[in-house]
């Protein structure tokens, strides 16, 4: 019987073991290896078989052969089998099952025309050694139709190798594979044996679809081959083991899961939902730590709230109350219990001057009385710094300004601690001027002096103070500090610097902002008892006590008064004992009445023998008496230096009129402006007048200044500075645990901003993970291994890499913006702390430890519902790692953009650089088209590659056995085995974006510009 008569070339179809080569003459079947098995006569007794068909004694017996194409009726090869009854009729229905075979293997030996036993295996042909005797229900049924169908002249359609009408199947292993390999690992070939090697069938139309849509063809939720000797890839839920051949699918048992493919179970994690039957593991033990963590850190949150509460309410009843003795303090006490914000009508240290005030008389009997007097103003009853004993006794009977002045003696170890100025011929040209900003600056600031620079824009005033301070070097001429030539950069620890702008940390209380300060700035060897009590001492004096423990608040949101967060930022530089304070137009927002009370604190602090030099435009009248010397500049050259109260009589000695209640701040004003011709009708009243003749009044005013001052042997002198200079500041350790600390407080102040990130990434991982959640786990599709690649469906290289493309976008989109806050937010302070002597590295690095929790937590709440909805087949502790040091990376780039950047614009520059980054992560455009580019370096430089390559391994490579991912690798670009390469690799990035940023840091004001 041949498949010719219907148009099929036998030679080309591969085995046929369902259809019969000839017409089976009695009972016939198909083993379990489908070898055909039929009762016959024993060779020689053909004659028997002829007539009646009866036979006796064992004249028949069961011959199973491999190749039917021999025909069982022709050859004696293959193997015996004894019936079970030795007598019987082989004139029966070819699926008769009356007289089994039984018995161990036979072979039928042609010289003793007798059967035998087996006793070498190799005596038979490779079709023939496998042969079992034992009928295979499935095979036999469907060789039985066949049968019928052939003899019925109807087409076999039950003999179909294929599906799929007309089709020819295609064999994928040959004799010597299937000896050798047999079913490749993670595919189920349950029909195939040595006599039904494995095939491949063209596929029915809704396969084709399938496949191509990158499913395998299933029917009922069982995959399904296209023909009946067509291997299958073990189905999702099922494992096929390799030591059963494939010919086994068991389901998936309970605590492991298997993925399509698997030859074994895979172990789910403790902790991990795998019920019988699971396609993936659900992991839960992180998402009960992220429940824990959510909890402690609520509860700890509403302990340390209601501590602080309770901490700054019984603090305010019961230290508060004890300080203050006066009615106004005592209301200040009651109200602040419950401070929230202080109107300035209602602020009691901005009560505005007393009508009796004159210049003769600088601060009325009352206040020369002191009795009505506290704080540093109760120093304004000297009438200079070197007072006589009986003010000094009475000023010290003062307990605020005792402790503080007791407190600066201790830190500058000298009975007078202000410093005194000398400069010479300043000049200080810029190398890409053409022309010099400062030039020909001569003067002095005597200790304890109130001393204002005035001019117009652009005369020279903030470069003149920058050199006094040594922020700027200048380019000719001398200055020395109590006589001492010398650098004035290492005089800085011993000056205070007070910027136009308030830079204060908003999230800090009053005492919080102070006390870091002195903490960081006083000398190390101070206790932190003795820091409290200076710091106590600066806030009692400066009457800020009632609003001691209250947040600062910004400028957009304020808490205290304008006046207040002045008193604060000036708090801040009397915390670290200076010597001399500068300050940068300290009346610049303030209204009339606060502008006063602040110059009136100034002008008390110098009487205390502290210099305090201000920088101050168009003074009022009551603030101008204040100045004890004038310094006026213009087109950066002295227009005039000397006492404030020499001041009308030295321009009038020009020719110029001060009109009758004028203010003479104003008039000034516009004199050295060169705006003078109302007050002048008929002189020269040009800047470049008024410098000349101030050049030749220059000699005089200096030997005058000199004579009025001499140096007294109890102001503290070179040796004394640079041994108060080498006790200052705390030790770099101890420096950046104090900003470790202020920074852990200043997170836990802003909760909303915390909060807001937290549930951001919350957000973007259960998206992310819902948008996967289709895939089961599967972000990987290759071609089979040979030679079972015919049967691959759509091959899908690119779900994984996309999958950490989303990766890195999100938490890029996470962390950005709150990566650059980290810095941007604290340019100013920093810059502020910096030039007082802070350690820049200290500060840097508590400021980058101080977000790793942040970054932990963030990357917690991101990856528990990612890795929850998406089942990716990645280890979760390695994926947990891999993400929070893509968390580092982001937050290191972060912080570059912070320093080079304007802080309005951080943010959204922050978000569209981490956009770019996540995207050159090489899913699109490959890595591999971009190594044909010759740019692959741009790619490696971004993090997202490294996350994107980590992930592709980790995705990829488990399903080795059974797809070919070398090709995969080959396609994508990515490397397959570099797992802590990659690892390694973001660390190194992190880490050099930070190094990057420091430096950033230190040249941030000039990257800027």
């Amino acid at each position: 019987m041949s498949l010719s008569r219907y148009g099929v070339d036998d030679a080309k179809v591969p085995q046929q073991p369902f259809l019969a080569s000839e017409a089976p003459r009695g009972p016939t079947f198909l083993d379990t290896t489908a070898c055909l098995c039929s009762l016959r006569a024993l060779p020689g007794q053909d004659k028997l078989a002829e007539a009646n068909a009866v036979f006796d004694n064992g004249q028949a017996a069961w011959q199973c052969i491999g190749n039917q194409t021999q025909g069982v009726y022709n050859v004696t090869s293959g193997k015996w089998y004894r019936a079970k009854n030795a007598k019987g009729s082989l004139k029966l229905p070819m699926e008769d099952d009356s007289n089994p075979p039984i018995g161990k293997d036979l072979v039928w030996n042609s010289k003793s025309r007798s059967l035998e036993p087996l006793k070498n295996k190799d005596t038979l042909t490779v079709y023939d050694r496998d042969c079992t005797g034992t009928n295979r229900s499935s095979f036999s049924t469907s060789f039985y139709r066949a049968t019928y169908q052939q003899l019925n002249d109807q087409l076999p359609y039950d003999a179909a190798p294929c599906w799929r009408p007309g089709a020819l199947p295609l064999q994928l292993q040959n004799v010597s594979s299937w000896q050798d390999e047999g079913c490749k690992e993670g595919f189920l070939c349950q029909n195939n044996t040595i006599n039904s090697l494995p095939q491949s069938c063209p596929p029915l139309r809704e396969c084709t679809v399938a496949r191509l849509s990158g499913m395998t063809c299933s029917f009922n939720g069982s995959n399904i081959a296209m023909g009946v000797f067509e291997p299958v890839v073990c189905q999702q839920g099922y494992y096929c083991p390799v030591e059963d051949k494939g010919q086994k699918k068991i389901l998936c048992p309970a605590g492991s899961y298997c993925q399509p493919g698997s030859s074994s179970p895979t172990p789910c994690n403790v902790g991990s939902s795998c019920p019988e039957g699971s396609k993936y593991q659900r992991y839960y033990i992180p998402l009960i730590v992220l429940v824990l963590v959510d909890v402690l850190l609520l509860v700890g949150m509403f302990i340390l709230m209601f501590r602080s509460r309770w901490h700054r309410t019984s603090k305010a009843h019961a230290g508060t109350l004890k300080r203050h003795k006066t009615m106004r303090a005592v209301k200040a006490t009651i109200t602040g219990g419950g401070y929230k914000k202080l109107r300035d009508d209602a602020d009691h240290e901005m009560a505005p001057m007393q009508p009796s005030y004159s210049p003769q008389s600088p601060y009325g009997h009352a206040f020369r009385e002191g009795r009505s007097r506290t704080g540093f103003e109760a120093s304004l009853n000297r009438n200079s710094v070197y007072s006589s004993e009986a003010e000094q006794r009475e000023l010290e009977a003062n307990p605020q300004l005792r402790a503080f002045v007791e407190s600066m003696r201790r830190a500058a170890e000298a009975t007078n601690f202000g410093l005194s100025f000398r400069y010479s011929d300043l000049v200080f040209h810029p190398k890409k001027s053409p022309r010099p900003v400062l030039q020909n600056v001569t003067g002095s600031i005597e200790q304890g002096q109130l001393v204002a620079v005035m001019g117009g824009s652009g005369a020279g005033k903030s470069t003149f103070v920058n050199v006094l301070m040594g922020k700027t070097s200048n380019t000719g001429g001398i200055v020395a500090v109590n006589n001492t030539p010398g650098k004035m950069k290492q005089y800085k620890k011993l000056t205070g610097y007070v910027p136009q702008d308030d830079v204060v940390l908003p999230e800090l209380t009053v005492y919080e902002n102070i006390v870091h300060s002195a903490r960081v700035r006083l000398p190390h060897n101070w206790t932190s008892k003795e820091i409290e009590d200076h710091v106590e001492a600066v806030i009692d004096c400066l009457e800020l006590s009632h609003v001691r423990d209250s947040r600062v608040g910004s400028v957009g949101k304020p808490v205290i008064s304008g006046g207040q967060r002045k008193r604060v930022s000036i708090g801040m530089e009397l915390a670290a004992a200076p010597m001399a304070i500068f300050l940068d137009e300290p009346t610049s927002g303030l209204d009339a009445t606060a502008a006063s009370s602040i110059m009136r604190t100034l002008k008390a602090i110098a009487r205390l023998g502290i210099s305090i030099i201000v920088i101050i435009h168009q003074p009022r009248t009551e603030i101008f008496d204040l100045f004890d010397n004038l310094i006026l500049l213009g087109n950066g050259q002295t227009i005039y230096e000397g006492p404030q109260i020499e001041s009308q009589t030295y321009f009038e000695s020009m020719g110029f009129q001060f009109p009758e209640h004028s203010n003479h701040g104003d008039v000034i004003t516009d004199i050295i402006t060169g705006n003078g011709r109302e007050y002048n009708n008929v002189g020269d009243v040009s800047k470049e007048a008024l410098i000349s003749h101030w050049a030749k009044m220059r000699q005089h005013k200096q030997e005058e200044a000199y004579e009025r001052r001499s140096i007294r042997s109890t102001m503290l002198g070179d040796t004394g500075m640079r041994q108060a200079l080498k006790k200052r500041g705390a030790p770099y350790y101890k420096q950046a645990w104090l900003c470790l600390c202020r920074a852990m407080l200043q997170q836990y102040r802003a909760r909303a901003a915390f909060f807001a990130e937290m549930g951001l990434a919350v957000l973007a991982g259960a998206l992310l993970g819902l948008a996967n959640n289709p895939k089961e786990g599967i972000m990987f599709v290759g071609l089979f291994h040979e030679p079972y690649d015919a049967l691959s469906t759509s091959i899908d290289f690119f779900s994984a890499p996309q999958f950490a493309l989303l990766i890195a976008i999100a938490i890029g989109l996470v962390a950005g913006a709150p990566g650059v806050k980290l810095f941007s937010e604290e340019t100013l302070l920093y810059r502020r702390e910096a030039e007082a002597g802070h350690s820049r590295l200290a500060y840097f690095l508590a400021k980058v430890v101080s977000v790793l929790p942040r970054m932990a937590l963030g990357c917690l709440h991101f990856t528990v519902p990612l890795f929850l909805l998406s089942v990716p087949i990645v280890d979760w502790g390695l994926a947990f790692l891999v993400n929070v040091l893509y968390f580092y990376c982001i937050y290191g780039l972060a912080s570059i953009i912070s320093m080079v950047v304007r802080r309005e614009d951080a943010p959204l520059f922050a978000t569209m650089i981490s956009l770019i980054t996540g995207i050159l992560s090489g899913s699109a455009p490959p890595l591999a088209s971009v190594r044909d580019w010759h740019m692959e370096w741009l790619w490696r430089a971004s993090p997202a590659t490294w996350l994107a390559e980590l992930y592709f391994g980790q995705l990829v490579a488990p399903f080795s056995y059974l797809y070919s991912v070398d090709i995969a690798a080959e396609a994508t670009g990515y490397h397959l085995d570099r797992k802590w390469l990659n690892i390694g690799v973001l660390v190194a990035i992190g880490t050099l974006y930070r190094v990057i940023a420091f430096v950033g840091m230190v040249l941030g004001h000039r990257l800027r510009r």
